[in-house]
C-alpha cells in the first residue's frame, strides 16, 4: 500500500445539465419551480451519486435539498444494481425511529435524469470524512475532546439499536437471512471480479462457510452501511442517518461489526502511514457494552462478522481500484490485490488473528 486517495471520481455527469433536467422534471408538477446551485459532494461515500441543490416551487422560499442518483454504467458503479425506491421506502420506514431526512419525491423512471433518483431534505451538520479518513489527524472528530468523541460513539451505537427495534418492512423479509446476505455479497464479488479477481476474497468466502455462526439470533432490519461517515452530527449527536443502499434483513451483528470494522480499517491504514489514529474510539468492549445496555442483547461471533465486514470492504476496494484504472488515475497493477488497502489485515483475520 503506497498511497490513499484524497479524491475519488464519482460521476461524469454535467451539473448544469442536471440542473436544467431537474428543473424541467419538477416543473411537471410545479410549473413555477426553480432549481439552482446544483453541486456534488465528495467528502464521504463511494457509491450512489449525491447532488446538493436548492429549489423553490409554488411561491416558496428556496428549499435546500439532496438528490440521490443511481450511478451510470460509464461511471463504473460499486454495486451491480441500485434500487433507489427501496432506499426511499426504508428512509420513510425509519422516520420516527432514528433521525432521517424528510422525503420529498421518488422518481423510478430514468427518463428525466437518465437514471432513477429520489429527493430528500438537506440537513446541516458535520460528517466524519472518509477522504482523507477522519482518524488521520485533520478532522473535527479527531480534534474533539475525548468525552465528545465518546458521546458521538455512544449515540451512534444507540442509532443502530433503534434501527434494530424498527418494525420489519415486508419487502425486506427473506428466508435464511444470513445465507441470503452472504449469497448477495458473493454475487457482488462476481460482478467486481469480471475485471479484477481476488484469490484472497475467494479464500475469505470459504473461511466464512467453514466457520459459520451456530446461532444467528432473530433477524432485524439491518442498516447495512453503519459507519460514522454515514451520519450527520450536530454537537456530537446524530441528526440524520444516511446511506441505506446496503440495508437488508439479518442478524444484529452485521451492523455492530460493520461499525467497528469500518473504524478498524481506517486505523490499519493510519498505522501504515505512521499516523496516531484514534485507538480509543469504537473499541469492541465499549461498543458491545453500549449495545447491550440499549437492547439487552449481547452480540456474539463478532470475529466472524468482522471478517465478513473486511471481505466486503475488500470488494469495495477492488471495484474502486478498477474505477481508478478505468479513469486513467492509476496504472493497472500486476497483482490486482494491490488494490486492497485491507489486504494484510484480512490475511491475518483468516489466519486467526482478530
Amino acid at each position: 500500500m503506497s498511497d490513499v486517495p484524497t479524491e475519488i471520481r464519482r460521476s461524469t455527469r454535467d451539473p448544469e445539465l442536471l440542473r436544467a433536467s431537474l428543473q424541467q422534471w419538477l416543473r411537471g408538477s410545479h410549473p413555477d419551480a426553480i432549481v439552482d446551485d446544483v453541486r456534488s459532494t465528495s467528502s464521504t461515500g463511494m457509491s450512489s451519486e449525491t447532488l446538493l441543490f436548492d429549489a423553490s416551487w409554488d411561491g416558496s422560499e428556496p428549499v435546500p435539498l439532496v438528490a440521490r442518483l443511481a450511478p451510470s454504467d460509464e461511471d463504473v458503479p460499486v454495486f451491480p444494481s441500485y434500487d433507489l425506491t427501496r432506499q426511499y421506502e426504508l428512509i420513510r420506514a425509519a422516520a420516527g425511529h432514528v433521525p432521517v431526512p424528510s422525503t420529498f419525491w421518488n422518481e423510478p423512471d430514468p427518463t428525466a435524469l437518465g437514471t432513477p433518483f429520489f429527493v430528500m431534505g438537506r440537513i446541516d451538520g458535520e460528517v466524519p470524512p472518509d477522504l482523507p479518513p477522519y482518524d488521520f489527524g485533520e478532522s473535527w472528530l479527531f480534534s474533539a475532546a475525548p468525552e465528545d468523541q465518546r458521546r458521538l460513539q455512544d449515540a451512534t451505537v444507540d442509532v443502530i439499536a433503534n434501527v434494530h427495534a424498527m418494525p420489519i418492512p415486508e419487502f425486506l423479509r427473506v428466508d435464511e437471512p444470513l445465507r441470503h446476505h452472504v449469497a448477495n455479497t458473493r454475487r457482488w464479488y462476481d460482478f467486481a471480479a469480471e475485471n479484477v479477481a481476488s484469490p484472497l476474497v475467494e479464500e475469505a468466502f470459504d473461511w466464512l462457510d467453514a466457520n459459520w455462526p451456530s446461532d444467528e439470533g432473530d433477524p432485524v432490519v439491518s442498516w447495512g452501511d453503519s459507519r460514522v461517515g454515514n451520519v450527520i452530527y450536530r454537537d456530537f449527536e446524530p441528526v440524520a442517518v444516511l446511506d441505506w443502499e446496503m440495508a437488508g434483513f439479518g442478524p444484529r451483528e452485521l451492523d455492530v461489526a460493520w461499525l467497528m470494522y469500518a473504524h478498524r480499517n481506517f486505523e490499519d491504514i493510519a498505522t501504515v502511514f505512521g499516523l496516531p489514529g484514534m485507538p480509543d474510539f469504537l473499541r469492541r468492549d465499549d461498543v458491545v457494552a453500549r449495545y447491550v445496555a440499549a437492547t439487552g442483547y449481547e452480540p456474539r461471533d463478532l470475529d466472524w462478522y468482522e471478517t465478513y465486514s473486511a471481505l466486503q470492504f475488500a470488494i469495495v476496494y477492488l471495484r474502486v481500484g478498477w474505477r481508478s484504472v478505468h479513469f486513467g488515475e492509476r496504472e493497472m497493477p500486476a497483482d490486482p490485490e494491490e488494490f486492497l488497502y485491507n489486504r494484510e489485515p484480512l490475511q491475518r483475520m483468516l489466519a486467526g488473528d482478530h
